[in-house]
């Protein structure tokens, strides 16, 4: 589906103050929709953020959107704060080898992280503990000091691999939530379908949303 803008659907603006720091990492996976939702939903819920995204993306990004995102990281920084309207600051964008970025270190960086969509190959080497760049390593550094990590993988099928590095990555206390949405809300566009997943993502951060309604309400 190709899209100028992620649809501006109601969620919640929450409070004035940062709820929480997240470092959201965008990858080559198909469902770059997924990303830029989550990212939209993070900066109206008051979270600040730190971004990563990483070449294959942004090859997806131009292959599934109208988007023209700049790759300069000050460029897109700027992008990505003018497009969801975003506070001063409350948005950074880290290069690929960055490795003086707070993400890098467990004394510096955020309280959760998402990686959405994921590829297989990120996938992989987040198992492995590769830490090639800086999202290797920033999901490197939230599995050692036990936060929470969240992983959006976006394949189909899944060979034996993907499915042992999802085991294992479980098994470490990260979480996965495959980009599968469900049904049974009845969603009348890929906007919904998107935000049906989005919104898992955004209660296992703990965030308040209104993109899909609570089971039984």
């Amino acid at each position: 589906m190709n899209q100028t803008t992620t649809p501006l659907l109601p969620i919640s603006n929450g409070p004035e103050k940062v709820t929480i720091k997240v470092t959201l990492a965008i990858t080559g996976a198909s469902g770059a929709q997924y990303g830029l939702r989550l990212l939209q939903c993070l900066l109206m819920a008051q979270c600040e953020v730190s971004l990563m995204i990483s070449s294959a993306a942004q090859v997806v990004l131009a292959t599934e959107t109208d988007l023209k995102v700049p790759s300069a990281t000050a460029l897109m920084q700027a992008f990505f704060t003018k497009l969801y309207d975003a506070k001063p600051g409350q948005l950074r964008v880290f290069a690929k080898q960055q490795w003086m970025a707070p993400v890098a270190s467990g004394s510096g960086g955020g309280d959760a992280m998402v990686v959405c969509p994921c590829s297989t190959g990120s996938l992989s080497a987040i198992a492995c503990g590769a830490s090639n760049n800086l999202i290797e390593r920033a999901a490197d550094v939230h599995l050692k000091e036990r936060r929470k990590l969240i992983l959006v993988p976006r394949e189909a099928p899944y060979s034996e691999i993907h499915l042992e590095h999802m085991l294992k990555l479980t098994r470490m206390g990260a979480v996965v939530i495959p980009a599968s949405p469900g049904f049974y809300n009845r969603p009348q566009s890929v906007a919904d379908m998107v935000d049906f997943v989005v919104a898992r993502i955004m209660s296992q951060l703990g965030l308040p949303q209104t993109l899909v309604p609570a089971w039984g309400e």
